[in-house]
Parts: structure tokens; sequence; C-alpha cells
């Protein structure tokens, strides 16, 4: 009898991070792909756009791969496709409103190909090689989020996706629990959870809770209203535009990802906006300012949102005034707190008031404290369990509560990014890896800008560059003009003569040391100029500037 055929799950991305969500499952000779997603660069990351999963392991084996099945749209699910369809083109599988998202982001691309894309709804199965994939209806903080179940030859794999309870949710349309517990009393193999706040004990509050806010601040203020949220949290516009139509007020949106988000969703059907309610911001400046409301991106702080433009005073079209309510309707990324705190800072010294989540019910957020995905557990109680979508020690800390809800402590496995998970009837274990890891977009450069880019970058942050100038008879090998030091970042020349030209002495030295050497040996000439002078300035300033030596002939 032959061997039975393994099942491989394969993380590209998410596990050990926020951000950047890819799986790849393998049956023999078919591969799915779920989700494909971005991050947002972290702080040492000087220029960096966006980064993006290394698929390499699906380049490799791209024959294989029959398609990518998406749970939301949400930037950190989708947000690289546009760059990985160029290299793959199989079949997009996802809601109505996932890839009306998606779509929107590939008309800022070029493709030598058509992109098939398939809409699915809930409850819904599709074939697609050895598997069956069966999308089930979760709550998120963006409509039509679904988990994943893939029936495979030797049992079912359940991604949850991105997912909290929310018995009632703004759409009404209420996680799928009773197909969660049939497919428990059926029996999982493989369960994959969202992890992001398993640190948080209890139960995440419902997205209503936001409405009765919103409800409340827009019935004491008196003035402009301007509300800063995510732009693909339809449910949190939904309940602003609500809100601003029961208080009399006309709603205006600031900010190219609000705009094409608010077109989107209402275009299909997922955002109501009551007739005579929307305006262009040309508009709402021409109404008394009590009958406004703004709905605007930049409750991240980013440096060229609209909010930050606004509140430094840079956007031609909106002017934060005394008197502005300012609502904040999300909770900073790590990372982020400085940026949104500035921004926070400049808003008040306009004369604003501003109200955001650390001091007020203006947000909640979209994914299960621990209390519900101790439910999840109990409804599907899966043989093997993987935590997926958080940092490490949001991995840990929710394996240990797969323990402690019976799952058996050898079938629970904290992977990292690129582990081959393998599985058959009765075991599982770790069985390689493969290649894995971030791919840096900078501008229309993808890949290009590496670790050692990314140090030049910080060492010229840090400490500047110097550019020492120096021109050379071909034949005598005597230095005939220069050395010329131009510094940028170091110091300013003016205010430090004598240190510059105490540089130049000791890079004449070391020239002198050279004389006789041949073009060929140039190079060698540039690393002791290059050796001798960062030595010299570090014993005088404690820096260590980038230093370019440049040897010309005559």
């Amino acid at each position: 009898m032959p061997p039975e055929t393994k099942l491989q799950i394969i993380p590209l991305g998410g596990l050990g991070e926020i951000g950047k969500n890819i799986m790849a499952v393998r049956y023999g000779e078919d591969i799915l792909v779920i989700d494909c997603g971005l991050m947002f660069p972290e702080e040492e990351m000087l220029g960096i756009d966006i980064v993006i999963p290394d698929i390499q392991y699906l380049l490799e084996n791209r024959e294989l791969v029959r398609g990518i099945l998406l749970t939301h749209g949400h930037e950190d699910h989708i947000g690289a496709l546009p760059y990985v369809l160029k290299q793959i083109n199989v079949p997009v599988f996802g809601t109505k409103l996932t890839l009306g998202l998606l779509e929107a982001k590939f008309r800022e691309h070029v493709f030598s190909e058509e992109i098939k894309m398939v809409v699915i709804n809930p409850r819904e199965t599709v074939h697609i090689g050895c598997f069956s994939a069966e999308f089930i209806r979760v709550s998120h903080s963006v409509p039509d989020a679904v988990g994943i179940a893939l029936h495979t030859p030797i049992g079912t794999v359940l991604h949850t996706g991105d997912f909290k309870v929310d018995y009632t949710p703004v759409d009404g349309e209420v996680i799928d629990l009773h197909r969660f517990a049939r497919l428990g009393e059926q029996g999982v193999l493989v369960m994959l959870s969202d992890s992001t706040n398993v640190e948080r004990p209890g139960y995440t509050l419902s997205e209503r809770v936001v409405g009765a806010t919103f409800d409340e601040v827009f019935g004491v203020s008196k003035e402009r209203i301007i509300v800063a949220t995510f732009a693909s949290n339809v449910h949190r516009l939904q309940q602003a535009v609500y809100a601003a139509h029961r208080h009399r007020r006309k709603v205006a949106v600031a900010g190219r990802s609000m705009v094409n988000v608010v077109n989107i969703a209402s275009e299909l059907g997922y955002l109501d906006i009551p007739a005579g309610t929307l305006i262009n911001l040309e508009e709402a400046n021409r109404l008394p300012r009590s009958q406004v409301v703004l709905l605007t991106t930049g409750s991240q702080g980013e440096p060229m949102s609209a909010l930050t433009r606004m509140a430094l005073g840079d956007h031609r079209q909106v002017e934060i005034l005394p008197g502005d309510t300012i609502i904040i309707s999300a909770t900073p990324i790590p990372g982020n707190e400085k940026l949104v705190s500035r921004i926070i800072n400049h808003l008040y010294k306009h004369g604003a008031t501003v109200i955001h989540e650390r001091v007020s019910g203006t947000h909640v957020s979209g994914h299960s404290s621990a209390e519900e995905l101790k439910l999840m557990l109990k409804l599907v109680q899966p043989k093997f369990f993987v935590p997926i979508h958080g940092e490490y020690r949001m991995l840990v800390k929710h394996a240990e509560l797969a323990r402690e809800m019976g799952v058996r402590p050898e079938n629970v496995f904290v992977a990292e990014n690129g582990n081959i998970l393998e599985f058959t009837r009765k075991k599982g274990r770790i069985a390689g890896k493969v290649s894995s890891g971030r791919i840096l977009v900078d501008g229309l450069g993808i890949g290009d800008v590496g670790n050692i880019v990314l140090r030049d970058r910080k060492q010229l942050g840090q400490d500047g560059i110097l550019i020492v100038v120096v021109t050379i008879d071909p034949e005598s090998r005597q230095v005939i003009a220069g050395p010329e030091i131009v510094s940028r970042g170091f110091v300013y020349v003016r205010e430090s003569e004598e240190l510059m030209e105490d540089a130049r002495e000791r890079v004449r030295t070391t020239l002198d040391g050279c004389t006789g050497r041949g073009v060929g040996e140039w190079s060698a000439i540039k690393s002791e100029v290059r050796d001798a002078l960062g030595k010299f300035l570090y014993e005088r300033t404690g820096r260590r500037p980038m230093i370019l030596p440049i040897i010309m002939e005559t």
C-alpha cells in the first residue's frame, strides 16, 4: 500500500509580525494560497514605502499554484497582490467587497495579462484542484470578511481569518458560529486562528458601541466635526454617516483612499448614504461649520494623510479652526504612537477639541479577545492547532490558550515564517523550512533595496557624508588639485574650518604615502584615504560619517 500523501501548510508571512499575511497550503501537486498582504515599514526602514512577502517558494512551484483565496479586504491581507500577480497569474477568489477594494488597487498597476477574479458568497464552496474551499461568514472591522475551510483528502484545514464575535454588527450579518460548530462536530484536522488580541482578557465590544459614542459627541459639538479612521472600516463610516444624518449635518470626504472606499462601498451596496447627505469639500466649505462632518484618513498620523496635512496647515481645502471637534477613531498601530501624538498636539494648537481612543469610546477592535478565541477553540475542537496573525509573544499566548482548551500539547505548533508544517491524519510536525522574508518596495523599485542600502541610509541619517575630491596627474601620479572636502549632514563647514583643514592635511599625508601607485591600485588608495580620514574624524568628533573618496585624472 503506497504511503499516504502528506498535507503541508507553509506560512510565508504573518507569523511573528503584524501584517504581510500569506499562507500556502499544499497537498500533492496542488497549492492554494490564502491571503497576500503587505505591512508598513518599521522605523528603521528609511525611505521604504511598503513591505511585501518573499514568494520564492511559490515561484519555484508556480505550475502547482491553483489560486489565491482572500479572507477580507484589509491591506495586510490583499495589499501585496498587485505585485505577486505580476509574477504568478492565477485566479483570485473573494467576496464582492473584497474584490471591489482589490480592483481599485489594480488601477494603479499595469498587468501584462488579465487577472481572473471570482466572486464567492459565505456558505459557498468552490472546487480547486484536490481542494474544496468553503467560505464562512465572520465579523471584522470590514464587511464581507470570511473564514475558510479547506476540505482536503486527509481532513479539513480551518483558517479563521481575522474575526471577532459581534452579536450586533452594524450590517446585521452575524458571524456564522453554527457552521464553525458543525465543522467541529464533523472533525477539523488543523485550525489556524487569528492571534492579534489574544493578550486582551474578556470580550471585544460590539461595533455599535462606537455608534452610540458618535451620537453623543455629535449631539454636543457646536462646530465642524472631523472623523479620522481607517478608510476600509466601512462599518465605522456607516455609523458616522447615520449620526451625521440624525443630527442634520452634511458629510464630505477627504483623502484619496477614503474617497475610493466610500465610492466602492456605496456602489456595491455596503454603505448606505441617505439622499442629499454626501457633498464635496467645496460645498462643505460654503456651509456653516455646525452643519458639516468630514470623514478623513490619517488616524495613524501618516505623514502624507489628509488629517496630518490639515494639522500642519498644508491641506489645500481644509483648515483646522478653533471649535472644531476631531474624533480619531482608531488605536495607534504599534510604532505609530509618536506620530499620532504629534498630530494630536498640532490639532490642539489650532484650538480644536480632540477625542481619541485612550479617553473615549470612539474605537473598538475588529479582533477577538481571549474569551472569544476560547469559544472558537471549543466549537471547532481541532486535532492540531497553529496560531497565526501576530507577533511571536501573541502566538505563544494563543498556543497556551489552545492547550488550556484541551488541544494536546504535542499537537500545538508555534511556527515561524517559512516553516513547513506537515500533517497526516494522525501526526503533525515541522518538517523543514523554505525561503521566506521581506521584499522592500521603494518607489518603483521592488526588492532592489536591501539591508546594505538601509544600513547606508541609517549611517547617512545619523552622521552624514563627506565627499573627498582629488585630481591626480596620470603620468607623474602627483596630486595637482585638492583635496576638496564636501560635507553634508556632518558639520557646517563655515563653522568648522579648522577641522576641515586638518582633515585635508590628513588626506594629503595619506596620498603622499601612496605616490607612485598605478591606476589599477586606485581602489586601494581610496580605501586608505577612507580609513585614515575616518579614524581622524572619529578621534576629533566621535562620529563616523560616510566617506566617499573621488579620484580624477587631468
